[in-house]
């Protein structure tokens, strides 16, 4: 498990002063409510940093980042990450997950045929859609598919016969 939680996506500066706009990578905003201390991940590597969040919408939230007060200095933070660590991440309700902690779970079905593992993690509105080997199989995240994830030992196992329902089988 990855020890950082990317909660939002720099997508360009904002204002004059070196505040940047975030596309939240969260279900809820309020969770940036009271953020003042997270990760700012540029280039693969993370660097601790205060900040201040300005407002929240549904979908941006603009937060002064200590030490960018330009708008030279936001722009050169485009394309980055704002993260979390996972002392600070926000209480997940029971049966739900990390995005970042479920890409690489390898998948089965209950009759113990292997699917390959999970390499991403689509969020369609309705539900998320698990994509398996880069498209070749795509599964809803629906309880009736799901018979256990078990994070720890890098394991999701579907139901084989609502699987075969439900999922899209490329070849």
């Amino acid at each position: 498990m990855t020890e950082y939680l990317r909660v939002g996506y720099i997508a360009r500066p904002h204002g004059l002063k070196g505040a940047v706009k975030l596309d939240p990578l969260t279900d809820d905003v309020a969770r940036f409510k009271g953020l003042t201390e997270g990760y700012l991940e540029l280039h693969g590597s993370y660097a601790p940093v205060r900040l201040c969040v300005l407002s929240r919408r549904p979908d941006a939230v603009v937060v002064q980042i200590e030490g960018y007060d330009t708008v030279e200095a936001a722009q050169a933070l485009r394309g980055g990450f704002l993260c979390v660590d996972r002392a600070h991440a926000a209480q997940l309700p029971e049966y739900t997950y990390f995005i970042a902690d479920l890409i690489g779970l390898s998948v089965f079905d209950t009759e113990g045929k292997a699917y390959g593992k999970i390499t991403d993690v689509l969020s369609t509105g309705a539900n998320d859609v698990y994509v398996i080997d880069g498209g070749r199989l795509m599964v809803p995240a629906l309880k009736k598919v799901i018979e256990r994830v078990d994070v720890e030992a890098g394991k999701m196992v579907f139901h084989g016969d609502v699987l075969r329902e439900v999922g899209f089988f490329a070849d």
